[in-house]
C-alpha cells in the first residue's frame, strides 16, 4: 500500500455522557500522514456536557461530572473541531456511531468519506470470534507503546489504537480504492453503494 497516495484522513473517536441522544464529553482527531499516526497535530478536547454524565458512562471512560466541571461547553470548541476535521476523510471503529454523533453536533460538517475499521476488519480477518477493538488489538499484535497514558475507552487512546489497526490492515490491500471498497459502509460518505433498505421479508 502506498500511503503517500492517501487523501487527508483523520482517525476520530468520541465519548458521550450516556444520554440518548448523547452529549459529547471527549473528542479526539488524529491525522494519518504517510502511514503513521501524527500525534503532534492531533486534536483532543474534553467537553462539559449540558446534561450530567450518567454513572454507567462514567464507569466506562472515567470522565465524571467533577472531572469535566471546568471544561468548555460544546459551543466554545465546536469551531475548533470543525476546523480540524474540515472536509477530510475520517476513520473510526464502528464508524456509524462516531459519524452520526459528530454530524448531530456539527450539522454543517460533511467528511469526504468514512472508513470503518470494524467493517474493514471483517473483510480482512475472516471468521474471528470477536471484532471488538480489544480483540483486534490482540489479533493484529498492535504496538500501542506510543498511545496516550489515559487508557482504553478514552477518545485519545482509542483513536490511536484505531489508527494503528487501520494502517496494519491497509497493508493487506494494494490500493486506496480497494481499501475504500472494503471499509466504507453503505450509505455513509465515500460509499459506492446506497444504504441498504430494510425489507419485510
Amino acid at each position: 500500500m502506498k500511503f503517500a497516495a492517501w487523501p487527508k484522513l483523520l482517525v476520530v473517536d468520541v465519548e458521550g455522557n450516556g444520554g440518548n441522544p448523547p452529549d459529547l464529553v471527549e473528542v479526539a482527531a488524529l491525522p494519518i500522514r504517510d502511514g503513521q499516526a501524527d500525534t503532534t497535530t492531533a486534536g483532543t478536547w474534553l467537553i462539559r456536557p449540558p446534561r450530567p454524565v450518567t454513572p454507567y458512562a462514567a464507569r466506562i471512560h472515567g470522565l465524571t461530572n467533577e472531572v469535566l466541571a471546568h471544561s468548555p461547553g460544546w459551543d466554545e470548541i465546536a469551531g475548533q473541531v470543525h476546523g480540524l476535521l474540515g472536509d477530510a476523510w475520517i476513520c473510526a471503529h464502528n464508524a456509524h456511531v462516531d459519524y452520526r454523533v459528530l454530524k448531530a453536533h456539527l450539522p454543517k460538517w460533511e467528511p469526504a468519506g468514512v472508513i470503518d475499521t470494524l467493517r474493514l476488519a471483517r473483510a480482512t480477518y475472516k471468521a474471528l470470534p470477536s471484532y471488538g477493538l480489544d480483540a483486534l488489538i490482540t489479533h493484529a499484535q498492535l504496538d500501542l507503546s506510543g498511545a496516550p497514558a489515559v487508557g482504553r475507552h478514552r477518545a485519545t487512546y482509542d483513536a490511536y489504537a484505531t489508527a494503528q489497526l487501520l494502517t496494519a490492515m491497509a497493508n493487506h490491500y494494494d490500493t486506496w480504492d480497494q481499501l475504500v471498497a472494503a471499509a466504507v459502509p453503505p450509505g455513509l460518505p465515500g460509499a459506492s453503494e446506497p444504504e441498504e433498505e430494510p425489507t419485510l421479508w
